[in-house]
């Protein structure tokens, strides 16, 4: 990969505008936005020694999209690993899938997104208040699903904080492309000064969805400019009860996500075909609180819990010459999970801050197949069979310390999990007939399998000047693999992939390190963080080569191996913002980088890694008018694995007007573009890359508003 396009934007940011810099040293108001997934919990991410994204406010809304990973795209070091429009999940610093923890309101989404590139997260991005993003391990944090990341969701269903009258927020709009209608309605109700009741209620409906040119890559027959099967379909509902004190706060919240979105697919209206659609939907009931001096030695204690109760189905339709013929669940997954967490912030011992906490999960999960309820099936690769059912336990203790140094401070943290998972038994073996006449077997029953990941770090943050930070940090994490990992066998069809796991895999352990420096104060303000890490028996999904540079396919599926070997990710991102002209039409500029590179120990390059990206925007305003344009270029993709093709690079131009007059009390009414140049994209990070491109031209409006409180 060419790696000028970025030393470039790097050399232009930090040259001709140091000058401007360094001539303004005024500080300018930057809104405290607290990382609440800290376990401290009274630090911002500039505080903070690991590097986290806040995003909240204006820029929260600019942002929000309809899926995690398109909400996400674009900030340094996360790109968007979507299949349609109704999936979109976040990839950090090129990883993926069950290593990124996606949290709401600090406890896991508990669906199924990490089981198939296909599975959509459980939640709904038009509730978050604030989204944080940690980039690197946080396995210290949040345990073995955390060692690429944690992403935190945070709705204002348990703040404690809220106001003596009702108060009513939420959105409309309406996209162009797709017919594309999402709204959200939310309440809150005062009763008194110790209790509030929440409620919220939003939904979503499109029709297929526009693109440019065909669908599939190397199409020249079928429909142009339209990207069939993409409709989406979303529901969402929360009510939530908070009681509030001198000692502190307790909230019992209940909520339900529901979705149906097919799986973009060409479809030319001749012969048999078919198409699939997805339908999930979770149950959750949450309880979260925080007490003031719970204990002697400590000041303050939280607890939170969450039981979710997760369903889906993978849905099969058959036609012959364009008629319906059938329609047919070919999977089931059922998912049922429960989790709690308590953080034990201590008072100072000597110069020592700290925090000690103790997490536990028990996830309950079976997958099921038409035919292949616990082995009574006859279908020779597996039909809808996907991965057996499993139950995997988690219990963690992690404890955090900070000290002030005279340089500035110093972190260390450490963690310790007991993962045990275990499989249903079958009736009978699996096998797998391959082309070749080979066979691949599971036997029907599998051991239960016991891991004790333990993962260190230590870092610090120097006081360069008052304008300037300097982070440097070392992890060593581990990371147990997940239930797909080891116990998957058979069809996913949805994702078009048959999936073999390997129930004998070991722990992944991550040796990351990280070097950060940023100027926080000023006119010109920047942060730029480089990052090593090594993986010792790092786990992949890999083709398999036929022996022509093809992927062996089985009925028009790809076989694809959970494979272990050492790896090494390495990578640098930057963020930047300069305000150029301070006065009644105020103008700043905005530039963003970033790179990545993952590499196998035997050279071969790691599939789907994140392509290098370079960005510029600008925002100003004029009376009661906000403005932003924004250029992305995202760059080819040439260090591919086995059987991956390349991914050309391409441009992404987008624009926000928000008009917000003294007149609506509250409201805003937004125009919003996206990929203005209507570019035929490819998502490198996507498993469905050949057959959905990303949308073409979209233009978004709506209204924005929140009355009372």
């Amino acid at each position: 990969m060419n790696k000028k396009p970025l030393v470039v934007l790097l050399a232009a940011a930090l040259s001709p505008m140091a000058s401007v810099a360094f001539a303004a040293e005024d500080a300018v108001d930057i809104p405290r936005l607290v990382v609440t997934s800290d376990p401290l919990g009274n630090r911002t991410s500039d505080e903070l020694i690991q590097p986290v994204t806040v995003i909240a406010g204006d820029e929260l809304n600019q942002k929000r999209a309809s899926t995690l990973g398109e909400t996400l795209d674009g900030l340094p070091g996360v790109h968007n690993a979507d299949f349609g429009q109704g999936v979109g999940r976040p990839v950090v610093r090129g990883l993926q899938g069950s290593r990124v923890q996606v949290l709401e309101d600090g406890l896991s989404t508990s669906d199924i997104s990490g089981e198939g590139a296909d599975h959509a997260i459980g939640l709904d991005t038009g509730r978050a208040d604030q989204i944080e993003v940690f980039r690197g391990p946080a396995t210290l944090l949040y345990g073995s699903g955390a060692a690429g990341g944690v992403i935190n969701v945070r709705s204002n269903r348990f703040n404690p904080e809220f106001g003596d009258s009702p108060r009513v927020d939420g959105q409309m709009s309406y996209g162009l492309n797709g017919h594309d209608r999402q709204g959200r309605l939310g309440l809150e109700l005062p009763m008194g000064d110790s209790f509030v009741l929440r409620t919220d209620y939003g939904v979503r409906r499109s029709s297929d969805f526009d693109i440019d040119g065909y669908q599939e890559k190397g199409q020249r027959v079928g429909r142009k400019d339209k990207l069939q099967n993409s409709e989406v379909e979303n529901d969402v509902f929360s009510i939530t009860g908070l009681f509030k004190g001198d000692w502190g706060f307790a909230g019992l919240g209940y909520s339900t996500w529901e979705t149906q979105y097919g799986i973009p697919e060409v479809f030319l209206g001749e012969g048999e075909e078919e198409q699939e659609k997805i339908r999930a939907k979770n149950d959750r009931f949450d309880f979260r609180s925080e007490f003031n001096d719970p204990l002697p030695g400590f000041q303050t204690a939280r607890l939170k819990m969450a039981y979710t109760s997760y369903r889906q189905q993978e849905i099969g339709s058959e036609f012959d010459d364009g008629t319906f013929v059938e329609s047919e669940v070919e999977t089931r997954f059922n998912n049922n999970e429960t989790e709690m967490r308590l953080e034990m912030v201590h008072n100072p011992i000597g110069d020592w801050e700290g925090v000690i906490g103790l997490q536990f999960n028990d996830r309950d999960f079976e997958a099921e197949g038409e035919g292949h309820s616990h082995g009574d099936g006859d279908d020779e690769h597996g039909g809808g069979f996907y991965i057996r059912g499993n139950d995997t336990r988690t219990v963690g203790l992690f404890i955090l310390e900070e000290r002030p140094t005279h340089f500035g401070r110093f972190e260390i943290a450490a963690r310790v999990d007991h993962v045990r998972s275990s499989s249903d038994n079958l009736d009978e073996a699996r096998d797998i007939d391959l082309p070749s006449g080979d066979e691949l077997e599971q036997a029907a029953s599998l051991s239960s399998r016991s891991f004790t990941p333990f993962s260190l770090s230590a870092g610090t943050i120097i006081d360069v000047d008052p304008a300037h930070h300097l982070r440097m940090s070392v992890t060593r994490s581990q990371r147990a693999p997940s239930a797909e990992q080891l116990y998957a066998f058979g069809r996913h069809a949805a994702a078009g992939t048959v999936e073999i796991g390997d129930p004998n895999l070991g722990k992944e352990t991550y040796t990351n390190f990280e070097v950060g420096f940023d100027r926080h104060i000023g006119a010109f303000r920047y942060d730029l963080t480089t990052f090593y890490n090594y993986v010792d028996d790092f786990i992949y999904l890999a083709s398999q080569d036929d022996g022509t540079g093809q992927a062996i396919e089985i009925e028009g599926d790809t076989l694809v191996v959970n494979e272990q070997r050492n790896a090494k990710f390495y990578g640098v991102e930057f963020g930047a913002i300069t305000d150029l002209v301070d006065g009644p039409i105020p103008l700043s500029m905005r530039l963003s980088a970033d790179h990545v590179r993952g590499k196998l120990s035997g050279g071969e390059d790691i599939p789907r890694m994140s392509p290098t990206r370079v960005g510029i925007g600008f925002d100003t305003s004029y009376a009661d008018w906000d403005f932003s344009l924004d250029y992305r270029r995202v760059f080819k993709q040439t260090k591919t694995a086995v059987t991956e093709n390349n991914t050309s690079g391409y441009n992404l131009v987008s624009f926000d007007a928000n008009w917000s007059p003294a007149s609506l009390k509250g409201a805003e009414i937004f125009i919003q573009g996206r990929n203005l140049l209507n570019e035929d994209g490819r998502r490198h990070t996507s498993f469905f890359k050949d057959e959905s491109p990303i949308l073409g031209r979209t233009i978004y409006t709506g209204i924005r508003f929140d009355f009372g409180g």
